[in-house]
């Protein structure tokens, strides 16, 4: 049986990320589970849109539209900057993009 070395268990305490901070991957993990809202994040890295935008592309209800930013919204996944009496909606980092395109890769698309 294979045990591994004192190193390895210390490496582990080191590296391995703290009880909250595992519930908050998991969380963004979880928000990426759901297909339209992997739609309305692929469609803001495109470009910042609007409610009746993104509603009009991705052909859904502009209220579950707005819920669904609303989740994203409080996990810091998009922000929001007003343009008169409109709301635009954008990516709120990079790196968001980045994993939906490690997930294509990953599946070979």
């Amino acid at each position: 049986m294979i045990q591994a070395t004192a190193k390895v268990l210390d490496d582990m305490d080191c590296y391995l990320p703290d009880d909250n901070s595992v519930r908050r991957i998991a969380r963004f993990f979880a928000t990426l589970a759901d297909p339209s809202r992997v739609k309305l994040l692929s469609a803001l890295t495109i470009s910042p849109l609007c409610v009746t935008d993104i509603a009009a592309i991705l052909n859904m209800n502009q209220t579950t539209v707005s819920h669904q930013l609303r989740l994203l919204r409080d996990l810091d996944m998009v922000t929001c900057e007003r343009q008169g009496k409109i709301l635009k909606y954008k990516i709120a980092n990079p790196k968001i993009n980045e994993i939906l395109l490690v997930g294509v890769e990953y599946l070979g698309y």
